[in-house]
């Protein structure tokens, strides 16, 4: 896996919904002026994410505050970059971390595999054919596929005034791996 992404996100809520949402706004300006002084594209790209504000009911009914939340989304291929900067972001904090393949990564490995699971469709398609006494086969029809699963790693963090020394440390992250998928299936016609 080679690309590495980070959801950074807070929640603020208050009686006034202006003061909810301003410092949701402050927090999400501040975490993104840090990410932008690293942001490069393809190598740590930044983007807002959710920003919703909505308010909290009383039990006995009407409105008796409000509740609102941010997120940030910073991705990349540059995992020590990244790293670095989940420890330098305050204003939010680490909602979920994810793995996953950049789209050239994928396109070769989907070529690859699916390369492969040809190449074994023929091979078996042959070999079944001879198992029956014909010479060969031709293709009457076929489907390609390939998928790779849903990867990531939820991580929950929760930052501290009493923490904050260790919050300026990097995030410790590894790369796994992820297996991709190519299936061939179809139907063929033996010949003579």
């Amino acid at each position: 896996m080679d690309l590495l992404s980070i959801t950074f996100s807070t929640t603020r809520e208050g009686a006034d919904a202006a003061t909810v949402q301003s410092q949701l706004k402050q927090a999400l300006d501040t975490a993104l002026a840090e990410a932008r002084r690293v942001a490069k594209a393809g190598q740590v790209d930044v983007r807002t994410g959710n920003f919703s504000l909505y308010p909290r009911y009383a039990p006995k009914g009407g409105v008796n505050g409000w509740q609102g939340s941010a997120q940030l989304v910073v991705e990349g291929r540059d995992m020590p970059a990244i790293s670095e900067l989940a420890g330098r972001i305050q204003s939010l904090t680490i909602a979920r971390t994810a793995y996953g393949l950049s789209r050239e990564a994928r396109e070769k490995v989907e070529a690859d595999t699916t390369a492969q699971a040809i190449a074994r469709f023929r091979e078996r398609a042959q070999a079944q054919a001879t198992l029956f006494g014909f010479a060969g086969y031709t293709i009457r029809e076929v489907q390609v596929g390939t998928q790779e699963p849903a990867v990531g790693a939820p991580v929950m963090a929760m930052r501290s005034k009493s923490l904050a020394s260790a919050a300026d440390e990097p995030l410790p992250v590894e790369a796994g791996k992820t297996d991709v998928t190519s299936t061939v299936s179809g139907s063929v016609v033996m010949t003579r």
